[in-house]
């Protein structure tokens, strides 16, 4: 693509990421809502503020993500999945940190992945990445194959790092890590799914389809946080 084309999509695009930052940046609001969504049903103030630390940690990167990423993969679809997943990685990379708020008591517990995201979706993940690198590696799709490739371990890392961040708490942490590492998980099997399909064939709507559906139900909101085990 020509610089006058790359420095023209990165300036749409990045400012796009802004206004979407601004019109979703997080408030006491939105930290309910999502806590709500994900087996919390009566927050408390702490609780609330957890939630939209979280969110802010991964809104603040999208739009300079917007910026970078769009120009590089020249990709709508896979511009936005990368930017999430990208966005995901910063901020559960940021939440390593211990915090430096008052410590709230945490569940005894020890976190587990299969805790956070079910087996099977799990095993989905290593399938559809396993399918589409064979598929590309195949047809000679090199560089699908490294978008590919990278979503599934950016996917796992994010779940990873989502098992061993510093407890913040009982019920929303729970939530939070469960929302972190599905959607994590749902993402990289979306961006396997599409950049390993077929081209332009009816198998690559299938492949579409059939992935919307299975990451519809890896990221499904938990009705009630998990007990601990």
């Amino acid at each position: 693509m020509p610089w006058d084309n790359v420095l023209g999509v990165a300036l749409v695009t990045g400012l796009a990421g802004l206004a979407i930052l601004i019109v979703l940046w997080p408030g006491e609001k939105h930290g309910k809502r999502l806590l709500r969504r994900w087996g919390v049903p009566d927050p408390d103030p702490a609780e609330v503020a957890l939630a939209v630390r979280y969110l802010k940690r991964r809104r603040l990167w999208y739009p300079w993500l917007f910026l970078a990423i769009p120009p590089l993969l020249d990709r709508t679809a896979g511009s936005l999945f990368t930017t999430l997943m990208l966005g995901g990685l910063i901020a559960e990379l940021l939440a390593q940190r211990p915090s430096r708020g008052p410590r709230r008591e945490a569940v005894l517990s020890r976190r587990t992945l299969t805790g956070l995201v079910p087996a099977w979706a799990l095993g989905m993940s290593v399938l559809a990445a396993a399918g589409s690198i064979v598929n590309l590696a195949r047809t000679d799709r090199w560089t699908s194959l490294a978008v590919s490739a990278g979503a599934f371990v950016v996917a796992w890392a994010i779940a990873l790092l989502a098992v061993r961040r510093p407890a913040a708490g009982d019920r929303a942490d729970l939530a939070l890590r469960c929302r972190s590492a599905r959607v994590a998980i749902g993402l990289g099997i979306a961006t396997c799914a599409a950049a390993g399909g077929p081209v332009q064939s009816f198998g690559a709507l299938l492949t579409v389809v059939g992935a919307l559906v299975v990451f519809s139900a890896v990221v499904a909101p938990m009705k009630q946080v998990p007990a601990p085990a």
